[in-house]
């Protein structure tokens, strides 16, 4: 795919970076956007000489500001409001911006937002679908849907309750209330709050050291803990098991005891 509104680059470290590239827009997205993204989201997923992805926004100002406003008071945006009618639209969301959650649902390896500015609106459900978020000490979210008559539309009612809590992620839904950095740092939603400067050095950094990790193990984990929110504890233990077995039959399971041992780091393959 010819990209022009991301760019796409997998390291030598096994970290793959989204950038968001439409600084003068502050990365709001379009069409294109979505489906450039889900693209690249799926060029990780099955390139193995990737192990961990960071997605970020190009510029200082923003990560993402959610849907394009222009093109949506256009009636050429992701909604299509201008002139489309209800049946027209009952699966715009679907068929464009569902896209990025959907090929994540199918990324097992980390997923890990530099929140590098405001991430706002469609832009925050955006953050909220990583596994984790760093935030550049200036950076600013909210959930501004309420402000145009809207709802989340891109899973945000999903994700917020479970990484702020059911009252306040209703709370910030309802006024779309704007909260910074170190108030996410505080209430979980981020991992690490960094000077701007220091942003992407230190989420790659971490991503390149999940990179060295057991690739297996560290894919199976995190499947493991997203498939456990959503079942009881008998399956959830019977999912661990199957998992345990799969996990045990890698080269890495010989080589992590065997450099314990050892007294020496091991070298884990991904295999």
């Amino acid at each position: 795919m010819e990209l022009q509104e991301i760019l796409y680059e997998a390291g030598d470290d096994g970290v793959a970076v989204i950038t968001l590239n439409r600084p003068e827009k502050m990365n709001s997205f379009t069409t294109r956007m979505i489906e450039e993204w889900a693209w690249a989201i799926e060029q990780a997923r099955e390139d193995d000489r990737v192990r961990a992805v960071v997605v970020t926004g190009a510029g200082g100002r923003a990560f993402c500001a959610g849907m394009d406003v222009q093109q949506e008071a256009a009636g050429e945006g992701v909604l299509r409001t201008a002139t489309a009618g209800p049946a027209e639209r009952r699966n715009s969301l679907r068929y464009n911006v569902h896209k990025v959650p959907r090929a994540l649902a199918l990324l097992d390896k980390p997923y890990i937002a530099a929140v590098n500015g405001a991430a706002v609106g469609a832009g925050m459900d955006m953050a909220s679908m990583a596994d984790m978020r760093f935030a550049a000490g200036n950076a600013r979210f909210g959930m501004a849907y309420v402000r145009m008559g809207l709802i989340p539309g891109d899973a945000g009612a999903f994700f917020l309750p479970r990484l702020v809590g059911l009252a306040r992620a209703l709370h910030l839904i309802w006024t779309g209330e704007l909260f910074t950095a170190q108030q996410a740092l505080e209430w979980g939603y981020v991992s690490r709050v960094v000077p701007a400067e220091k942003l992407m050095e230190e989420t790659r950094a971490y991503a390149a050291q999940l990179a060295q990790g057991p690739g297996v193990a560290i894919q199976l984990a995190k499947r493991l803990v997203y498939r456990s929110l959503e079942t009881d504890l008998d399956h959830a233990l019977d999912l661990a098991q199957t998992a345990m077995v799969i996990a045990q039959s890698t080269d890495d399971a010989v080589e992590g005891p065997k450099a314990f041992v050892e007294k020496r780091t091991p070298n884990f393959k991904g295999r």
